[in-house]
């Protein structure tokens, strides 16, 4: 089957990495599911694998992709839930639990086995590009707001770095359930669309908010540290899941968090019942992915490069092409 996947390693250029072709279709096993994908999306964890991030040399070649929509063997339309062995349920009883690519095959290829635990019904007013937005990025900003944060309608959000994936989700999760969203970015027309995904205000990476928020979503890390802490009111809490600036910021804050009470929450994806909670609310809700393109497998490069200058807005989305495009895909290399 085709596929996009890392074939070695380079922490310098990770697209070096990166190869498309044929790799072996995934074979039966017990308490597993085959998926056939109809869609799949980018998140930044893809480039960190190909810098060797969680994601050795000798377990390569690896098929990367964390997020898939498709079809399951009955015929369901289906989402992946991508952290595997969170219950056991599938592998071992004592195996850790991990994101897809960091032990097995990942999404970004035309078909996908998982435990079946991991396999939920795709919501029908979700679109196979829409529902293979949520399951990483999306899911992420799900618990920091509602599990990791504990902000409730009214409650004012601060979210650093408008533009990628789960910043995006942040914006438009938290204006759905009634917060009151600020948002930073450097880019004059990021800042725009978070306008118009339902923020407050936006304002440049630094500036002085109009107040104090309750809560913090991170995932810059060093390059906003520090006015993140500032911005927090007394026993405000900020929640963190990525540092894609660094995680060495010039400032820890130490004394300021000490002595405001503040709280610093790491987060890292989420639960399948968060994952069901989140369909559902997009479902109901209206709330729907922001995707910046949609482009077929077969031009994957592509879209890791925009990912890796920072150049989207929303989420890039993968579709396994019919074999005929395929074929003439491979004819053309």
């Amino acid at each position: 089957m085709f596929a996009a996947y890392a074939a070695r390693i380079d922490r310098d250029r990770p697209l070096n990495g990166l190869e498309l072709g044929e790799r072996p279709a995934p074979g039966a096993r017990s308490g597993w599911t085959t998926v056939t994908v109809r869609a799949a999306s980018l998140n930044h964890h893809d480039l960190w694998s190909l810098r060797g991030v969680g994601l050795p040399a000798d377990r390569l070649p690896m098929i990367l992709g964390c997020d898939a929509a498709g079809v399951d063997e009955d015929g369901n339309e289906v989402v992946v839930h991508s952290v595997i062995g969170a219950t056991g349920h599938g592998v071992g009883p004592r195996e850790t639990p991990s994101i897809l690519t960091e032990r097995y095959q990942g999404t970004f290829a035309e078909q996908v086995s998982v435990p079946t635990w991991n396999v939920l019904p795709k919501p029908p007013e979700l679109t196979f590009e829409q529902a293979a937005c949520l399951p990483t990025a999306w899911l992420t900003a799900y618990r920091m707001l509602f599990t990791n944060a504990g902000v409730r309608p009214g409650d004012s959000v601060l979210v650093q770095g408008a533009g990628g994936g789960v910043a995006t989700a942040a914006i438009a999760l938290g204006s759905a359930a009634g917060l009151r969203v600020y948002a930073t970015s450097r880019d004059e027309t990021k800042r725009a669309r978070a306008l118009e995904l339902g923020a407050a205000e936006v304002f440049e990476p630094g500036a002085r908010l109009p107040r104090r928020v309750d809560a913090v979503i991170e995932t810059v890390g060093a390059a906003t540290w520090s006015h993140s802490v500032k911005c927090l009111r007394r026993g405000g809490t900020l929640v963190i899941s990525g540092a894609t600036s660094g995680d060495a910021p010039a400032h820890a804050e130490l004394t300021r968090i000490f002595f405001l009470e503040l709280k610093v929450v790491g987060s890292t994806m989420g639960s399948k019942e968060e994952l069901e909670d989140l369909l559902s609310f997009c479902a109901l809700t209206g709330v729907r992915p922001v995707i910046d393109e949609v482009l077929p497998l077969e031009r994957a490069r592509e879209g890791f490069g925009k990912l890796e200058a920072g150049s989207q807005f929303g989420k890039i989305v993968l579709t396994p092409s019919p074999a005929g495009d395929r074929r003439r895909f491979r004819d053309a290399r």
